[in-house]
């Protein structure tokens, strides 16, 4: 693996881990009522481009970082949805 490679990948670690405090945060007060549901749509939609795009470039690190995203999004849409 090149060095550029753990780059790329400690950078979709990071980009990955964003959305934990707020996950965190939500599942802790049960309330979701300060997050913009349009916000959250929109981060899905764009991993989902995001992930069209790495697949189709075979790129890990990209693919690693919009999952995960993707993942923690996915939870917050359905914190907003049963917190409301």
């Amino acid at each position: 693996m090149k060095f550029i490679d753990i780059i790329g990948l400690f950078g979709a670690f990071l980009s990955g881990i964003t959305f934990f405090p707020q996950v965190y945060r939500t599942w802790k007060l049960k309330s979701a009522k300060e997050l913009s549901m349009s916000m959250i749509l929109i981060i899905l939609l764009s991993n989902v481009v995001w992930l069209v795009y790495a697949f189709n470039k075979q790129d890990i690190a990209v693919i690693s970082a919009n999952f995960f995203v993707g993942s923690c999004a996915i939870v917050i849409l359905y914190f907003k949805l049963k917190y409301k």
